[in-house]
């Protein structure tokens, strides 16, 4: 029987006031403020207001200065924009639309898949995805917390099968080291996981969030650690965020992308294909397209199958297979993601 007390508890490197923190609680979080640091139209903010009530607009500064000014379509932008489209009711489009909370084994402890069991382990983020396929989670009842360690942990130890952890939210790296640490080394106890994956945003949105102290205890951890992040569009990609990716990659970290086909902002050849060009150079394997989620909210989003399935027969025949992300969805009471045939 493992219990808490026997988790050793190291000291990462002091976490306040950390560059990362001051940057996320200067994020915008103000319609009109990202309409006036961008020079975009007024008429651009009707219907914003309803749209970013009802889930709040959260984008980083740093995140900011990679947008086009006076550009209402930039790519980055419509990635984070509240609209008053996203109110309309349409069939298909739900708030569960991946059946998280039908495999909720456990208080935020999602069992999907074989050999592998997902923590839900905030519902922050450092910022909000329009298409966010967890926007409607409920996290104040079904995530985890430090209380619940006891369920989930007896759980763990009765299921000897899962060999891997994913931390995900929400976005784990809103936790600061200190929480991380202490939620890793309880991890470590159990001889029978192996890999570690961090499922985030972060490295790309707020990329002062890989700082030394998040690289010390990643170096020290037994388990493989996999980063899973999440780019749409090389323009993401700016210095900061390669010299992020390439600091996890000293200290040991496997780095792979997921990405999301969204229509208006990558569902088009070149700009698929710049972003594996511009993954690879950040040391990063392109790993999955997804097809949009059906979520409340986001239906604008959404690229046709045949459209999704021309575009990546298109990639095939001009990127190396290994820079050819997979086109996959995700459907509630699989074992596994749904590969798209071509």
């Amino acid at each position: 029987m493992i219990t808490l007390t026997q988790q050793p508890i190291q000291n990462p490197d002091d976490d306040k006031n950390q560059p990362w923190q001051h940057a996320l609680q200067n994020a915008i979080r103000d319609p009109q403020e990202l309409m006036n640091t961008l020079d975009l139209p007024e008429d651009l903010i009707s219907g914003l207001g309803q749209a970013s009530r009802a889930f709040p607009l959260l984008v980083p500064r740093g995140y900011v200065s990679r947008m086009r000014r006076g550009d209402p379509d930039d790519p980055l932008l419509l990635q984070v924009l509240p609209l008053g489209i996203e109110e309309r009711i349409i069939p298909g489009f739900i708030q569960d639309p991946v059946g998280d909370m039908n495999s909720l084994a456990r208080p935020g402890l999602l069992h999907k898949y074989k050999g592998r069991a997902l923590l839900i382990t905030t519902g922050a983020c450092a910022i909000h995805c329009r298409y966010c396929f967890r926007r409607h989670f409920p996290y104040t009842t079904s995530s985890f917390f430090r209380s619940q360690w006891s369920e989930t942990i007896t759980y763990l130890e009765t299921h000897d099968e899962i060999d891997e952890i994913i931390l995900s939210g929400g976005d784990p790296l809103v936790l600061d080291n200190k929480k991380l640490n202490e939620l890793v080394c309880i991890l470590e106890s159990f001889n029978q996981l192996k890999r570690l994956r961090i499922h985030t945003r972060l490295p790309i949105v707020l990329p002062e969030r890989i700082d030394k102290g998040l690289l010390a205890w990643v170096k020290r951890s037994r388990m493989q650690i996999v980063f899973v992040i999440h780019g749409n569009h090389a323009n993401e990609f700016d210095n900061s965020v390669q010299v992020a990716l390439q600091e996890l990659r000293n200290v040991g970290v496997t780095l792979f992308n997921q990405s999301v086909l969204l229509r208006n902002i990558n569902d088009n050849v070149k700009t698929l294909y710049d972003l594996s060009i511009k993954l690879f150079e950040c040391a990063v394997i392109p790993y999955y397209l997804h097809l949009l989620d059906p979520v409340a909210g986001a239906s604008h989003f959404e690229v046709s199958e045949p459209l999704a399935k021309n575009l990546m027969r298109q990639l095939r025949n001009q990127l190396p297979g290994y820079l050819v992300p997979r086109l996959v969805r995700e459907e509630p009471g699989q074992p596994a993601k749904t590969d798209i045939p071509l």
